[in-house]
């Protein structure tokens, strides 16, 4: 399992597209958001014509855990991105530490390489409301979960990766 981390339009999604092309497997894209805006629309409409036709997309806004422990060991995954996932969670006002539980369950029984993709929110101010704070520790923690499991971890800054655990591919 591989960790993607870095700020909002970091390059992240973009790096981890690459590592997951490069392991010359059928490509799976698990995608967590929702289009709940004519903007975010757009976006989802951007980011799958950049990925192109030889992704096979799955969209999984909730169920990630379920939908990981399924994949077959042929192919490469890529999970875009966590923070999504969590923060539908939130939304859904499901219990998050049972969604994370089901997510590292997921995680232990899937056959394929995985590359997560997820935002490193604690480099900003303390938020100023209730269910913001919430779910900054709650990616906080879950990003250090992930991080933990990972073999290789990556923080991406301006389109540059710093492997923080691990190596970085050749």
């Amino acid at each position: 399992m591989t960790l993607v981390i870095g700020g909002a339009a970091s390059g992240k999604s973009l790096y981890a597209e690459d590592l997951v092309r490069r392991m010359g497997r059928p490509l799976v894209y698990l995608a967590t958001a929702q289009a709940f805006d004519e903007e975010m629309r757009q976006k989802l409409d951007r980011h799958r014509a950049r990925r192109g036709p030889d992704w096979r997309t799955i969209e999984e806004p909730l169920d990630l855990g379920r939908t990981l422990a399924a994949i077959g060991g042929d192919t490469a995954v890529l999970v875009d991105c966590i923070t999504m996932w969590l923060s539908n969670h939130l939304l859904a006002e499901t219990d998050p530490e049972e969604a994370q539980a089901e997510l590292m369950a997921g995680l232990a029984l899937c056959a394929a390489p995985v590359v997560l993709v997820t935002n490193e929110v604690g480099l900003s101010v303390v938020p100023e409301n209730a269910l913001a704070r919430r779910f900054r520790d709650a990616q906080g923690t879950l990003n250090q979960k992930l991080a933990a499991k990972a073999g290789l971890v990556v923080n991406v800054v301006a389109g540059l990766p710093q492997a923080l655990k691990g190596e970085l591919p050749a």
